[in-house]
């Protein structure tokens, strides 16, 4: 066994097997996969081993496709051919036209990634699929490219040709600790001996947690008891002369695929059921669950219900096994938070299906430091200290329970709420508020005329509405109080602060005391990493001259992740997160000023506190640090508050507001205004797979201020042109918003896909961005919007429609 490698791969499932073969694609050839018994004898053995195109965003729709062409290439080997049924098609049902009209959505997201799906009808479903019965269906999803695969011949199809290139795979070779050195490389404990590395990789399937310990981090991820069975040969199926296609029931909760002449038929019930929770037993291998087919006969019913032909069968045999879920239902793939070298790839509750593109990607991030897609939707750091066991469990069982009921726009399931909050929480729910969450907190999305509002799910816009609009209507013309929590912020101290700030950021970056810049970081590539505000605060009695960095409240992670790795050991700076210990209460409006000055003492008028100043005060006798900043485009200060005195200021700055109508307002408005104002948000419209320029940010981009990180790569793609432009659409539709990854089309060519879309209440246009072809980016160019089905002409306008100029940050 080797005792130094470059990269340690610990689990031999779909997610190790992949990971270990798409590294030798990217150039890593000295790598081992270590397995603590046989592979493939965790989760993988027993999977159901669907293999479907269809994804919640394009990135997951993109290593879909990767793993079903890598899928049909595998099987295709003449050396080493495995069974793969491609392209069976399959059938996502549905009997609402609210879920039809999503349907059409992702079909709209999905041509994008030049996959095409087809909405069905009931009649044309049960053609189809003759099996079931058309009673209270609507219709369906078509994925021409479904089907299901052999999961052991996939592996060790994976595993030989990583061989083959040189990796080394180490069965019955259980890891028994980790060690991490000094200078971030590793050392892997194993029965057999110890393997020195430069990058760990914890493949660990539903032992996650068990490897995970082994370096002092905790993943929010559970298994689920998962049952399904085996039917006996159903008549209908040798007789119907080709292979049924796959079936996904949301109705019910079941699917089904054809197994031999009869079925594979699995459940997702209600009453379902949470596994290891309390620990593993360390012999359980190639193992299944004891059957337990009374808690699916609900599901069950249904499936009779929708196939009468399961009436007349029988059971051949029942599998009922673990499988892994994270807090959101989506996979964890890429860096572990806070550890440097240290990747995973887990919580892949359809790994099969998708483990090949999982693997592709991992093995992107760890050779390049990026993949060819924006991974955030599967980034482990998107979650942060909130997600313990409980919390996960309690959405773990939610989401098997919605395995197929895909989420709405604007839905917040109630399991594990609310996870975190501030003082004002219960106080805004007094207030009528309904609440949204971001990154555990919860926010307020809008206050509710009475407390039994309850607005659709649904692809339109909803009956909030009108809510939202008078919202923005009090901020535009009076003044308006929303709390922001969860804000992004980390204290940099020390004397080369700024010059630390000068290597991550790529335009100019504020050094004047008591004044605020905004900035944007790049990747190694060039590409858009993050967004920060840089607000640098004056040596005080509250602490010593200092940068607050502030950024999106989801990238609490990430962003300390990637300060942490740039900081040289011979400068002075030092960083500390003060993100859970304040809280922003945002004043906006043209009274803003009137009620601060109500509220605190000091000069606040435009000459003595201008527009990106700073000042610390208190609020009342909260002690608070004041930003004249906005992202709604009318006059606004950010109140940042430390949570201790949170209510104090919240009730300072409402009693002084009586005066002028003060009222609140939620995320709502806010994501209204700020696309009327041509500001943008991180990972909705600031994506690493595209640069600075691309994304119209050229005013914050210094080329020759000197060296930055990303600047060589940024020099070489200006000098390629770009590939894409974000632009800024008005919208020819009044009954539903542009929702993002929906495409753009020039006759039957994509050329384009929806960022973010929303009703400019001010302007009164339905607004979206988008990332076009540069042909088609220049104002006024008409295009057409495959909005859930339909086209809708779309038209490229100049960013910031209202204000454009400005003028109402500076009154």
């Amino acid at each position: 066994m080797k005792t130094r490698t470059k990269a340690v791969v610990i689990g031999g499932g779909i997610a190790g097997c992949s990971t270990l073969y798409h590294l030798t694609q990217e150039g890593w050839t000295d790598v081992v996969l270590v397995e603590r018994n046989e592979l493939t004898s965790g989760t993988t053995w027993h999977s159901a081993a669907q293999v479907t195109n269809f994804g919640m965003n394009q990135t997951m729709v993109g290593l879909k496709t990767h793993s079903i062409n890598l899928y049909k290439e595998l099987a295709e080997d003449p050396d080493y051919p495995i069974n793969y049924h491609h392209g069976d098609g399959g059938i996502r049902l549905a009997n609402t036209q609210e879920q039809m009209q999503g349907y059409r959505h992702f079909a709209s997201m999905a041509r994008g990634m030049d996959v095409h799906f087809e909405v069905i009808d009931a009649e044309e479903c049960a053609r189809r699929h003759p099996l079931i019965s058309t009673e209270n269906l609507l219709g369906g999803l078509w994925d021409p490219l479904d089907g299901d695969i052999d999961p052991a011949q996939l592996c060790q199809a994976l595993a030989r040709r990583a061989r083959k290139a040189g990796a080394e795979v180490y069965r019955n070779t259980p890891v028994t600790a980790l060690t991490q050195h000094s200078d971030d490389t590793w050392t892997v404990h194993t029965e057999q001996g110890d393997i020195d590395c430069d990058v760990v990789v914890n493949a660990g399937g539903y032992r996650v947690n068990e490897v995970g310990a082994m370096t002092g981090v905790h993943h929010p991820v559970a298994s689920m008891e998962h049952q399904y069975f085996l039917t006996e040969d159903i008549p209908a199926i040798t007789e119907a002369g080709h292979r049924m296609p796959l079936l996904r029931c949301p109705i019910s909760d079941y699917y089904c695929r054809q197994e031999k002449n009869g079925l594979l038929l699995g459940f997702y019930e209600q009453g379902c059921k949470t596994w290891g929770m309390d620990g593993i037993d360390p012999n359980f291998v190639n193992a299944l669950c004891p059957d337990d087919l009374d808690r699916v006969t609900d599901v069950l019913e249904g499936a009779f219900a929708r196939m009468p032909a399961l009436m007349e069968t029988g059971i051949r045999t029942v599998v009922n096994g673990p499988i892994t879920y994270t807090i959101d239902g989506a996979p964890l793939v890429g860096p572990i938070p806070g550890k440097r070298n240290a990747f995973c790839i887990i919580g892949l509750r359809a790994g099969l299906g998708e483990g090949g593109g999982h693997g592709w990607l991992l093995a992107q991030q760890i050779v390049h430091g990026e993949a060819c897609y924006d991974t955030w939707c599967i980034d482990p750091r998107r979650f942060t200290g909130h997600t313990n066991v409980e919390l996960t469990a309690l959405k773990a069982i939610e989401d098997y329970q919605n395995e197929f009921r895909f989420h709405f726009p604007h839905e917040h399931r109630p399991a594990g709420r609310p996870a975190k909050t501030t003082p004002l929480t219960p106080i805004m729910a007094a207030e009528g508020a309904e609440f949204t969450t971001v990154n555990g907190w919860e926010r307020v999305d809008y206050i509710k005329p009475d407390p039994e509002f309850h607005p659709s799910l649904t692809f339109n816009f909803d009956e909030a509405f009108d809510c939202v609009a008078a919202e923005v209507a009090n901020v535009q013309g009076n003044v308006g109080l929303c709390e922001v929590n969860g804000f992004n912020r980390i204290e940099i101290t020390g004397k080369d602060r700024h010059a630390f700030l000068d290597r991550m950021i790529c335009g100019t970056v504020t050094k004047r005391p008591g004044r605020v810049g905004l900035g944007y970081l790049l990747n190694d590539h060039g590409m858009i990493k993050a967004e920060a505000t840089i607000a640098n605060i004056p040596a005080s009695d509250r602490g010593p001259d200092r940068v607050w960095y502030g950024s999106a409240a989801a990238s609490e992670y990430h962003d300390m992740d990637w300060l942490r790795a740039h900081l040289d050991p011979a400068e002075d700076v030092q960083l500390r997160s003060l993100t859970n210990d304040q809280t922003i209460v945002v004043l906006a409006g043209p009274k803003a000023r009137a009620v601060l000055s109500a509220a605190a003492r000091g000069d606040w008028s435009a000459a003595a506190f201008p527009w990106l100043s700073l000042r610390e005060c208190f609020i009342g006798y909260a002690p608070a640090t004041v930003m004249a900043v906005s992202f709604s485009g009318e006059l606004a200060y950010e109140i940042h508050v430390p949570n201790a005195s949170l209510y104090a200021a919240y009730l300072a700055l409402r009693t002084a507001g009586e005066a002028f109508g003060l009222q609140l307002f939620g995320a709502r408005a806010v994501e209204s205004m700020r696309m009327e104002k041509g500001f943008l948000h991180w990972k909705a419209d600031l994506l690493t797979e595209f640069d600075p320029f691309e994304t119209g940010l050229d005013r914050f981009v210094k080329l020759d201020k000197g060296d930055f990180i990303g600047r060589a790569a940024l020099m070489g793609r200006v000098a390629d042109g770009p590939r894409k432009k974000r632009v800024t659409l008005d919208i020819a539709a009044t009954h539903a918003p542009a929702r993002g990854g929906a495409s753009l089309m020039q006759g039957d060519t994509v050329i384009g896909t929806i960022t973010s879309g929303d009703w400019g209440h001010r302007v009164g246009r339905n607004l979206a961005y988008a990332f076009v072809d540069p042909l088609f980016s220049a104002e006024g160019t008409e295009m057409l919007l495959d909005l859930c089905g339909d086209l809708v002409p779309a038209t490229v306008i100049p960013d910031a429609p209202y204000d454009p100029g400005f003028d109402r940050l500076h009154a």
